[in-house]
């Protein structure tokens, strides 16, 4: 067993490091699906799957980081504070639920620290139907130049005007048109993209490998960034289903004080999205009842999240950018998905460890 601190590491190659092990001394059977760019640091960079029980058990429960690569400093911890919890691996193993731990869906993100993909795109928006006309975020368009002005940091004029629209259309509209995706813009913020990405395409092939035999699938997917700091939101990660929820609802908010919210009906602290990646699950394992929910853990306000993805974005399409910029820059992303304290790192540790043995209880029961 270690402790929740020693679960996080400071950097992606150390993250990986630590899974690796921490899965092979748990016996755990481990693939590796390399990505074809190299690591900030140089690295190999590789989306990391290990499987704890029988590749045919009928239950099956995945817990994945780094959809969003920065925010995989939080995810890898919890992953690899799991693979040290002897009460948690013998809990799903006693209970024959296999746990599927998928390292790093995005690790080009989480090297750089950037929450995008090598493409620049917002994996948890580019699971779309290609063949068809893509959706449409004229909002978005409204705000794109302010959004990535000529200058960093934004001059008055800039402010004033991101402003003007938060007062006169209010914070939850803001955050919607800035955060629901768009597919217009490349260089922009929460762009979706115009085909299914390499991480897109790995993590199919990872759920028809590993997904195809069970019966009942489980999935929690690890996020930060919305929300009050370190309070773990449960936010529904299915289709628009009153069944899928009623489970959701029965395995992860049975105790009445860890509701969970949805973006279909408002109660959520995302906005509504589309071309979300657990979409995947039905495409890629239809013989399976699935189950899952994002862990959406707080860290900044919503304004400074927000500040802070377009310092990100602006520093990625001006390299010419003083090195001393970039760098305040890249510290700001990052304290934005991930708090690096001993008391913010318990909390995630603990609200994670319970979600997990619900969601081994839930596919469990008869």
């Amino acid at each position: 067993m270690i402790s929740p601190q020693d679960a996080f590491s400071p950097s992606y190659a150390r993250a990986r490091v630590r899974f690796l092990e921490g899965a092979a001394a748990a016996g755990m059977a481990i693939s590796s699906h390399n990505h074809p760019l190299p690591g900030r640091d140089g690295e190999t960079l590789a989306m990391d799957v290990a499987l704890d029980g029988s590749p045919d058990a009928e239950r099956l429960l995945i817990v994945s980081s780094a959809c969003h690569g920065a925010e995989g400093y939080c995810g890898s911890g919890v992953q690899v504070f799991a693979l040290h919890d002897a009460e948690w691996l013998a809990h799903a193993r006693s209970a024959g639920v296999a746990v599927l731990y998928i390292h790093a869906l995005n690790p080009h993100g989480f090297s750089w620290v950037r929450r995008v993909t090598h493409e620049n795109v917002d994996l948890n928006r580019n699971f779309q139907d290609f063949s068809q006309p893509l959706p449409q975020n004229p909002a978005y368009a409204e705000l794109h130049d302010l959004l990535l002005p000529p200058q960093w940091p934004p001059g008055p004029d800039n402010v004033a005007a991101i402003q003007a629209y938060i007062q006169t259309h209010g914070l939850t509209r803001f955050q919607a048109a800035v955060s629901q995706g768009q597919h217009a813009f490349a260089d922009g913020l929460f762009y979706g993209g115009t085909e299914p990405t390499w991480s897109n395409r790995t993590l199919r092939e990872v759920l028809r490998r590993h997904g195809r035999k069970a019966r009942r699938l489980g999935w929690i997917d690890l996020h930060t960034g919305l929300g009050p700091s370190g309070l773990g939101e449960r936010i529904f990660a299915c289709a628009d289903d009153a069944a899928a929820l009623q489970r959701a609802r029965a395995w992860w908010g049975g105790d009445g004080k860890t509701p969970v919210t949805s973006i279909y009906d408002g109660s959520s602290t995302s906005a509504l999205l589309t071309g979300l990646m657990w979409c995947a699950a039905y495409e890629e394992c239809p013989q399976a009842e699935y189950t899952g929910i994002a862990m959406e853990y707080g860290t900044v306000p919503i304004t400074e999240l927000i500040d802070a993805l377009r310092g990100d974005h602006w520093q990625h399409i001006h390299p010419e950018a003083p090195a001393e910029l970039r760098a305040a820059i890249k510290a700001r992303i990052l304290a934005a998905f991930y708090v690096d304290t001993d008391e913010w790192k318990a909390q995630i540790v603990v609200q994670a460890r319970q979600s997990m043995f619900q969601a081994v209880d839930g596919l469990s029961a008869a």
